[in-house]
C-alpha cells in the first residue's frame, strides 16, 4: 500500500511510536510488559487518529486478541454501519463457498448461461465468455457502472440488464475496470446457483458460523441483493471477517471459508489503474515495511487490513457519505495503519 499512500496525501508528518516498543526489547522487558506497552502505544496512536473528523471506528487485533477498540463518533461498535464497497469482498467469500460446495463450477465458468435472457441478440458473443474469475478481478471488459455512471445504472429498471447491455471496451480477462456491475452480476449468478438470496446465503455461510449479524440491505427492482455496495457489518462483524482470512479462513476451528480461496484471494491477478495496487479475488493486494497486506476498501475509509505474517487485524469505518476525501484515506494509512505496524514489525 505504499503507492496509495503516497497517492492519497501529501502528508509527510507520520505518528511513529516504534521506539517505545524497541526500549521493551533493549531493556528485556517480558512478553506481558510488552504486550501492555504495545497496547498503550496503540491506544495512543490512535488518539491521534481521532484528529481525522470523518474517522468514527478503528479497532486493532493482535494475535487474536483485541488491542484497540475505539468508537470516536457516531454509533456503537456493534451497531451495523455501511462498509459501501467492502461488500464486494464478503461476495468473493460467498463466491468461494458456493464453488466448493459445487454450486458454482469455478472461476473460469463463463456467466453467459447465467444471462442467455439478457444476452440474446447482443451483437457482442464475447460477453458470454466472460468468467466468474473475470467478475471477481474487475476484468469483465464492461464499461463501468461505478463512478459517474453509478446513478445512471442504480436509476435502471433491471441493474443485470444495464449491466450487461454496457459497451465490452477491453477483451474479457485483460484491463482492470472497478466496476460495481461486475460484483452484482456475481449477486445473480449466486441467487440462481444457491436457489437462495444472496442475503440468506450469506447468514447461513458467513453471519451463522461466525456469529455475526449480516442484515437487509439495498435490492435491485428484481429483489436481487445489490453485489458489492451498501452491505451493513457492524465494526466488530467486519474484525471477525477479517480475522478469518487472516487465520486461513477458519473461525473457532471451522473451516469457513476453503483455505484455498483464501490463498487464491490475496494472489495480485491485476493492477487497478486509478490508485496503482494490485487486486486480486476482490482483495486489494499490497505491502508495508516489508510485509504483505491485504485489504478490503470501501468509500470514505470503511477499511479491512490484514497482516498474516504480523498477525494483524485493522478494521476503520468513516463517514460514509461525504466526497472522495483523499487527505482523509491517506490520514488513515498514515496516523492509524502505519503506527500499529510499526509497533508490531
Amino acid at each position: 500500500m505504499v503507492d496509495l499512500g503516497r497517492r492519497l496525501t501529501g502528508t509527510t508528518g507520520l505518528v511513529l511510536v516504534a521506539t517505545l516498543a524497541a526500549l521493551v526489547l533493549a531493556l528485556g522487558l517480558d512478553s506481558s510488559a510488552a504486550s501492555a506497552v504495545a497496547r498503550q502505544d496503540a491506544e495512543l496512536a490512535i488518539a491521534e487518529a481521532a484528529s481525522l473528523p470523518r474517522l468514527r471506528a478503528v479497532i486493532v487485533a493482535h494475535a487474536g486478541q483485541i488491542v484497540v477498540a475505539r468508537k470516536l463518533r457516531g454509533a456503537n461498535l456493534d451497531t451495523p454501519a455501511n462498509i459501501k464497497s467492502a461488500s464486494k469482498t464478503v461476495i468473493s467469500a460467498l463466491v468461494g463457498i458456493a464453488i466448493a460446495e459445487g454450486k458454482l463450477r469455478g472461476v473460469d465458468q463463463p456467466i453467459g448461461p447465467f444471462f442467455e435472457h439478457y444476452l440474446r441478440g447482443d451483437p457482442e458473443p464475447r460477453k458470454r465468455t466472460i468468467t466468474i474469475g473475470d467478475l471477481l478481478t474487475m476484468r469483465s471488459g464492461l464499461e463501468r457502472t461505478s463512478g459517474e455512471g453509478y446513478g445512471d445504472w442504480v436509476g435502471s429498471g433491471n441493474w443485470v440488464r444495464a449491466a450487461l447491455r454496457k459497451p465490452l471496451l477491453y477483451p474479457p480477462g485483460t484491463q482492470m475496470l472497478y466496476s460495481t456491475g461486475n460484483t452484482h452480476l456475481l449477486s445473480a449468478i449466486l441467487t440462481r446457483a444457491t436457489g437462495m438470496s444472496t442475503l440468506r446465503y450469506a447468514q447461513r455461510k458467513l453471519g451463522k458460523p461466525l456469529g455475526i449479524r449480516i442484515e437487509p440491505w439495498k435490492t435491485d427492482p428484481q429483489g436481487i441483493y445489490l453485489g458489492g455496495n451498501q452491505m451493513r457489518l457492524s465494526p466488530y462483524a467486519m474484525l471477525r471477517f477479517g480475522e478469518l482470512y487472516r487465520n486461513g479462513g477458519k473461525h473457532a476451528g471451522q473451516q469457513v471459508v476453503p483455505a484455498s480461496w483464501v490463498q487464491a484471494s490475496f494472489v495480485a491477478r491485476t493492477r487497478s489503474p486509478f490508485s496503482g495496487e494490485q487486486y486480486g479475488y476482490c482483495w486489494f493486494v499490497s505491502e508495508l515495511s516489508g510485509h504483505a497486506l491485504f485489504y478490503a476498501w470501501g468509500h470514505g475509509g470503511q477499511f479491512i487490513f490484514i497482516m498474516p505474517e504480523l498477525e494483524l487485524t485493522v478494521v476503520t469505518t468513516s463517514d460514509p457519505d461525504g466526497p472522495r476525501d483523499f487527505d482523509h484515506l491517506g490520514g488513515i494509512y498514515h496516523k492509524v495503519l502505519e503506527p500499529i505496524v510499526a509497533l508490531y514489525n
